[in-house]
């Protein structure tokens, strides 16, 4: 007795379904991958959601958008390298003197008369020599990078400081030039300098999620003594890891030149930038033990503590409330990270 020939399935039925359960295991590992920088952004929505909703005339605007671009971009450079140390499993505390240093470097370079593009060269120079003193110390001499880095922090304050007697250089000659238009100029409401941090951003994020450079951060920092048995140089990968924010120190401090117009060694209070670009990566999901690290939630949260800046008094407060939000904006992120960690670690 013959069996009866089995119909063949419907293609168009089952390949939907099979579609369907692909983008959704995609999506789920997404989410599962990208789990900090997610929680990062929710509490940036939030935020953003409290300031319209108690000032919608000024966050419906572009005014207030512009003021805010015009130096989150050095913020996200700043707080983007240094995922790269804190992952690695040390601090970096001196990257606003080496920031200083370089405003101070092409400041002069400008004021002798010399090329000012020249004066870019040595001051991202500067931030890199900086960047390898630091990873020599902690790695040759074996001192903590949260000492000896503060050291170097109040070192190179102290140099300029002396070395200028407070006094300022200007750098009007730079407007309009073509190093003002081609790091600070305007492409179309947008400032050229977001463009720049974005480009950083970006570039970072390859590195540290796809490069071999970064796999080797997040092994020196998960285990020492299992990374070198893996055959890394932990020495290398750590002062490379230094240098590159020296890198990025000396960069925005040139651009913070241009977007002032002036060199001025006691401008603002380095102490409050210091703890806000560490507040924007831990912010942004980066732990503080190492091993781990967000690129994209660095830049989120970068944004986060920027927009606390000028959001609280667009919002009706006072000044004077400033310090309370960046508390219960860090706990509340923290909080949720930790929240989050048992399904990613």
């Amino acid at each position: 007795m013959a069996l009866p020939e089995a119909k063949p399935q419907n293609p168009d039925l089952t390949e939907p379904h099979t579609k369907m359960s692909e983008l959704r295991r995609g999506m789920i590992a997404f989410m599962d991958k990208n789990r900090r920088a997610l929680s990062a952004l929710l509490v940036f929505v939030v935020l953003m959601l409290f300031f319209l909703i108690a000032n919608p005339k000024v966050f419906l605007g572009r005014d207030i958008y512009k003021a805010v671009f015009a130096d989150l971009p050095n913020w996200i450079i700043l707080a983007v390298s240094l995922v790269f140390v804190i992952a690695a499993g040390e601090i970096d505390l001196s990257f606003v003197s080496t920031q200083l240093l370089a405003t101070w470097i092409f400041a002069m370079v400008v004021a002798a008369g010399w090329n000012p593009f020249m004066g870019l060269v040595l001051a991202v120079a500067a931030g890199a020599s900086v960047g390898f003193v630091n990873g020599v110390i902690v790695t040759r001499i074996g001192l903590p990078s949260l000492v000896s880095t503060l050291g170097m922090n109040f070192l190179l304050q102290g140099l300029v400081n002396g070395a200028t007697g407070g006094k300022g250089i200007s750098l009007a000659s730079l407007k309009g030039a073509p190093i003002s238009n081609i790091l600070v100029g305007s492409l179309g409401i947008l400032p050229a300098q977001v463009i720049w941090g974005l480009v950083f951003a970006i570039v970072a994020m390859v590195i540290f999620n796809y490069h071999q450079f970064g796999h080797h951060i997040c092994c020196v920092g998960d285990n020492l003594e299992s990374a070198r048995e893996m055959g890394i140089n932990v020495e290398r990968v750590k002062t490379l890891a230094f240098v590159y924010v020296g890198l990025a120190a000396g960069f925005t401090g040139v651009v913070s030149d241009l977007i002032y117009g002036t060199f001025w060694p006691v401008t603002g209070d380095p102490g409050v930038l210091l703890l806000a670009i560490l507040a924007s990566v831990f912010v942004g999901g980066t732990p503080t033990w190492g091993g781990i690290g967000t690129v994209a939630g660095a830049v989120i949260g970068a944004c986060t503590v920027r927009f606390i800046q000028t959001g609280i008094i667009e919002a009706g407060f006072t000044g004077f409330w400033t310090q309370f939000f960046y508390g219960l904006i860090i706990i509340i992120a923290l909080v949720g990270h930790k929240l989050n960690q048992p399904r990613y670690r």
